[in-house]
């Protein structure tokens, strides 16, 4: 074992330093997979893996899934969301943003009012959310 408590370390780029073996058993299921190169390319691109941590922080606040719940199944203003969420006005606003910025949700003007809608998008990753919990 290196110093760090990890089997293998391996410098950063430009460093120089030990690169100690991969262990055989590790090395030959790596070899069978068709070796780290095949590891890489599983790895998203980095744009991609950034939207997906933005979706995830969009969904992992209960205030936010809670707003999806009450527009799964029908446009509301936000009068009407705010009954059940019982919220500041601008806590509220800054909720439904995080959610329409990350496609979410989408709002139409109607008159004075903004209908908030549940996207496909927000549709399919709510289900998803419920899911998880089973």
């Amino acid at each position: 074992m290196t110093r760090n408590g990890s089997c293998c370390s391996t410098p950063a780029d430009g460093e120089d330093g030990p690169v100690n073996e991969i262990p055989g058993p590790i090395q030959k299921e790596l070899d069978a997979r068709g070796g780290l190169e095949t590891i890489q390319k599983c790895i998203p691109p980095k744009e991609a893996l950034e939207e997906r941590s933005r979706i995830f922080h969009a969904l992992s606040e209960p205030l936010r899934l809670t707003i999806l719940s009450i527009i799964r199944d029908q446009p509301l203003c936000v009068c009407v969301i705010n009954r059940f969420m019982r919220l500041s006005g601008s806590k509220l606003s800054y909720h439904l943003n995080i959610l329409k910025e990350n496609g979410l949700i989408e709002g139409e003007s109607q008159g004075n009012w903004i209908i908030y809608s549940i996207t496909e998008r927000g549709r399919r990753l709510l289900q998803c959310a419920e899911n998880a919990d089973r």
